[in-house]
């Protein structure tokens, strides 16, 4: 190899181990609220802060979600794979729990996530 291969290999590799690097430090902050979605509307938001079970039901089916903790797991679904009781506890901002039968997504988000007012969001130019 030549003395220029060996710079540009050594640059390359720096440049993965920061990135790696900046990965590895960047901790996701822990959210306070938990919306959740079925079919593409926001069924409800929920803090976090509360200790509660919340019974979704829709035409799709059924599901008990629980938060408990500052944490939100699925306890009871009646879908036929019940996937969505085997994910575990989301708290993290952006953690999803996704039961595909029942069209239902619960993500947890931040306060400081959601924007105030139509001021605050961001501005879409849609073609």
């Amino acid at each position: 190899m030549k003395k220029k291969d060996l710079i540009l290999a050594g640059g390359i590799l720096l440049l993965a181990g920061l990135l790696a690097l900046g990965l590895y430090l960047r901790k996701p902050e822990n959210g306070n609220l938990l919306k959740i979605t079925v079919d593409g509307e926001v069924y409800g938001t929920y803090e976090l802060s509360k200790n509660q079970t919340i019974p979704i039901e829709t035409s799709h089916g059924t599901n008990q979600l629980v938060i408990k903790n500052g944490k939100a797991h699925m306890e009871e679904a009646d879908c036929p794979d019940g996937y969505c009781k085997k994910q575990g506890s989301i708290q993290k901002v952006n953690e999803t729990i996704v039961c595909l039968p029942h069209k239902l997504v619960a993500e947890v988000e931040s306060d400081s996530t959601l924007p105030d007012s139509e001021e605050d969001a961001p501005d879409v130019i849609v073609k």
